[in-house]
């Protein structure tokens, strides 16, 4: 018995035996299972582990190949948005000030109906629509 209380005995690998495991993984883009199955290492995980320890960090990674106009045209377009977020959190700030100084203004005329003030200042009565919004939206 060993000491985890495991009967089989415990196997210990050299760093070059690691390493070799992980290159022929590598180069060869095996599964991790066929390795540990033809070298006869215990541990599901153990290899798993090795590639983390030992590897290149290809084994595994999807590498995207662009040309540059695509890597122009990505950069060019998170600016765009960038700035389109900017443009509405700023149209955002100026219609809440709009709103609060209509609120305000229309308080201090005695004004109570807030909403009918703002159609009459369109050129709009209750029956009537009119196409442009006027200059207090």
């Amino acid at each position: 018995m060993n000491k985890r209380g495991n009967l089989r005995p415990e196997i210990r690998y050299s760093e070059a035996f690691k390493m070799e495991v992980v290159g022929e993984l590598e180069r060869e883009q095996l599964p991790f299972e066929h390795l540990r199955r033809k070298y006869g290492i215990g541990g599901c995980s153990t290899v798993q582990k090795w590639v983390r320890k030992y590897g290149t960090g290809t084994y595994g990674k999807v590498i995207r190949v662009e040309r540059p106009a695509e890597i122009n045209e990505r950069a060019r377009l998170k600016d765009r948005v960038r700035h389109l977020e900017t443009a509405l959190a700023d149209v955002n700030i100026e219609l809440a000030v709009e709103r609060a100084y209509t609120k305000l203004a229309c308080a201090r005329a005695g004004i109570t109906d807030v909403t009918a003030f703002k159609k009459k200042a369109a050129g709009t009565s209750p029956g009537r629509r009119s196409s442009s919004p006027g200059p207090l939206g």
